[in-house]
Formats: C-alpha cells, sequence, structure tokens
C-alpha cells in the first residue's frame, strides 16, 4: 500500500450529486453526479440489491451511504475502480473527524455547503455516530465485493476484512457457550458501543398522550405503545386490515415484507374509531386505501416523516427528550415486565429473528434501579438507626425498659 500525503484537514467536501427517487420499478432510487448523470457503477450494484429480495428502504440506505464516499472520491480526484486501500482509510478518518455537513437552509441557499474543519482544528459539525460509520464500512465492502466478483472494479477491495482472519479464525479463543459473533469484522470498522433500548417512564408518558391534539394522533400513539410495531409498519395498515372483533391489526414488516396480525389494546381500538367517525366524510372508503390520512384537506396517505414530526411537536411541548421509537422500546419493556407472558411471544410480537435481541428488552431500566437502589440505602439506614441502642438513663434497668417500650416479651 502507497502511503499518502494527503492533508485531509484541508479537504473540503462538496455535497454534489443526490440520491433521487423515481417511479420505476426497476430502478426505484438513482445516484446521480453534479450533472445529473446516473453512476452506473451504483445503478448496477442496487440491481443485484433487488434481485437478492432487498426492500427499496434498504436500496436508498446503501445509495446514501455510496452518495457519502463518491463525493469524498469526486474531492480527491480519483475513480471509484482506482480507489485503494489509502482512500478507504482517509475516508474513514474524515467521517470519524470532519463531522456531519451542514444542511442547506431554504432561505440562505447561497451559502456554501461544504464540510470540513474550522480553522484552527475546531469542529464545524458532530462526528459520524459509531453507528454510521460501521453501516458505511460494511455497504462499500459489499459495494467491491460485487464489483470484484463481476470483474468491474479493482482487484484488491479497498475495505478489506480484519487482519485477524489472516492465517487463523476470528476469534478462536471465544467461549463456546457464549452466542456468535459476527466474525466478518472489516479492517476499518468501528467498534459500536452497545446501546440499550429506552422506554418512556409511565407519567411521562401521560404527559405526552394528555397533549395530543387529535383522535387521529392518539389512535396512532396507543398503537404504537400496545402492539410494539415500527413506526412504518404501523402506517402500512389498510382499513380492512383493523379488526377490532378479535383485536388485531394486519401490518407490513419492515426487512422481511410479511404479513403478520399483531395484537392490540382495546383502548386502541376506541380512539381509531373516534378517528374514523370523525374523519369519516374527508377520506376514502375501501378495505384496501391506507388507514391512516393527514387532517388536512386534500387528505392524503399519512407518512413517515409527518407521523414523527407530529411527535416532535408534542415532546416540545411537554419538555421530553422521547422519540417515536421510544414507544416500540415501551411497548416492549411492558410486555417482557409481565410474567405471565412468555418471551418468546414477545419475540413474535415484535418480530424479532433471534430471542437474545428480546432478551435486551429484559435490562431493567435506569430509572427503575435508581429507585430501588435508593430504596436500599433507605432500608440500610433504618435498620443501622434500629441497631444503635439508645443510653439508658441513671436509675432506671434496661430490661424493665426494654418491657416498657415492646423491644422484648415480659
Amino acid at each position: 500500500m502507497q502511503e499518502s500525503a494527503r492533508d485531509l484537514s484541508a479537504l473540503v467536501v462538496p455535497q454534489v450529486g443526490r440520491v433521487v427517487a423515481t417511479d420505476d420499478a426497476w430502478e426505484r432510487y438513482r445516484l446521480v453526479d453534479a450533472d445529473g448523470i446516473a453512476v452506473e457503477s451504483v445503478a448496477a450494484y442496487l440491481r443485484d440489491l433487488q434481485a437478492a429480495g432487498r426492500s427499496a428502504a434498504t436500496a436508498r440506505s446503501y445509495a446514501l451511504d455510496l452518495l457519502r464516499w463518491f463525493r469524498f472520491l469526486w474531492a480527491v480526484e480519483i475513480g471509484w475502480d482506482r480507489a485503494t486501500r489509502v482512500e478507504a482509510r482517509d475516508f474513514c478518518r474524515w467521517m470519524q473527524i470532519a463531522g456531519k455537513p451542514r444542511r442547506q437552509h431554504w432561505r440562505r441557499r447561497d451559502e456554501p455547503t461544504a464540510t470540513g474543519a474550522w480553522p484552527g482544528g475546531g469542529l464545524r459539525a458532530r462526528p459520524y455516530a459509531a453507528s454510521v460509520r460501521a453501516h458505511s464500512e460494511t455497504v462499500l465492502r459489499s459495494f467491491y465485493d460485487y464489483h470484484l466478483d463481476a470483474g468491474t472494479g479493482p482487484i484488491l477491495n479497498p475495505f478489506p476484512l480484519d487482519r485477524s482472519r489472516r492465517g487463523h479464525r476470528a476469534h478462536a479463543h471465544r467461549n463456546p457457550m457464549d452466542p456468535p459473533r459476527n466474525e466478518r469484522a472489516g479492517l476499518y470498522r468501528p467498534t459500536v458501543p452497545t446501546r440499550l433500548p429506552r422506554s418512556i417512564p409511565d407519567e411521562e408518558f401521560n404527559d405526552i398522550f394528555a397533549r395530543l391534539g387529535s383522535h387521529r394522533d392518539r389512535a396512532l400513539v396507543a398503537f404504537y405503545v400496545s402492539t410494539g410495531a415500527r413506526a412504518s409498519e404501523l402506517l402500512s395498515v389498510t382499513q380492512g386490515g383493523a379488526d377490532p372483533g378479535r383485536g388485531l391489526i394486519t401490518v407490513v414488516r419492515k426487512g422481511s415484507r410479511e404479513i403478520a396480525q399483531l395484537p392490540a389494546s382495546p383502548d386502541a381500538f376506541v380512539w381509531l374509531r373516534l378517528y374514523q367517525v370523525e374523519m369519516a366524510e374527508q377520506i376514502p372508503r375501501g378495505q384496501t386505501h391506507p388507514l391512516w390520512w393527514t387532517l388536512r384537506a386534500p387528505s392524503r396517505p399519512l407518512t413517515y416523516h409527518a407521523v414523527h414530526r407530529m411527535f416532535e411537536r408534542v415532546n416540545e411541548r411537554a419538555g421530553t427528550t422521547a422519540t417515536l421509537h421510544s414507544l416500540r422500546h415501551t411497548a416492549a419493556y411492558r410486555m417482557a415486565e409481565d410474567p405471565g407472558l412468555p418471551l418468546t411471544d414477545v419475540q413474535f410480537v415484535l418480530g424479532h429473528a433471534q430471542l437474545t435481541t428480546t432478551q435486551i428488552y429484559l435490562t431493567p431500566r435506569k430509572q427503575d434501579v435508581v429507585r430501588r437502589v435508593l430504596a436500599h440505602h433507605e432500608e440500610q439506614t433504618r435498620r443501622a438507626a434500629a441497631r444503635v441502642a439508645p443510653a439508658v438513663a441513671p436509675g432506671y434497668r434496661p430490661e424493665s425498659l426494654a418491657v416498657l417500650f415492646g423491644n422484648q416479651p415480659s
């Protein structure tokens, strides 16, 4: 590997090119360069993802990671098929230090949108999270593996596997009783810290629910917190997919795209009925029509971004930091805490492929741990005070005082 004298501190990566959505079912997303020309190497890779059964959301996510990489290559004037491990290493360093680019405000379009470090070493924006950098490394390694097999890319993958796989099995000293780990770790893949799910305390949830402004929003939150469905899954419910008689809703799973029926609370169906009565004259009726619609005319099917923004506004008014995905964590914690509900049932409702993923919700919540530990300290203080024998005043016999105050039987 030839060393590079590239000065990353002075590198400016213009925000050129973009990922565009199309109406073509054969090519749902397309990566175009600064001139609006589609990048064929990315298009071929996305077609391969589609053949493997990946969803359109996955194609969009992968295309955005590739856009970030191509912007870096355009800035250093290196073709994607000529990239080496030096460029891969510098790109990973750039993501870690340079930080996220500032988005261009629609009122200030004349401001530059390039990213980089401030003069003197200060950061312009927050660095990319470790999970984002890890996902990017995985996508780029897969991208170059595809072109390596097809014979259309470099003969060496710029994003190789970890050195621990050379000559012997990675993690060979792992405890055989522990669950197997992902051993296909990339050389430049960062360590992603384990993030515990965050549920919403009951008092905070009640405050948020009381500030919801419509029956539709109350029905949405009630379904989220009772079914544990993902945000996009609940929005996939059709009018024929809600069955109040059996207490079930039919959703499309985010990853596998399979049809699943999820049980919901009776309160959720009550709020749903109030929403349907309120909007009966404004939304189309039909078994295959979406269940959730916008409140403002003309009515349109509700999108994820609209629901996300609605929940953000409610949290701003309540002064909380809960997210829309926290409702799924709250539902999972509530179900996992019920001793009468097997963990395998919780796994089925949440749609987890592995039971170990569901077991994360057995981890005690922070607020519960703090409350129990403080109660433990209070109990220890009380017991210590009870063990201290008060001094007996002169002229009184200790056994008489013990009988008088009931400390021992007479």
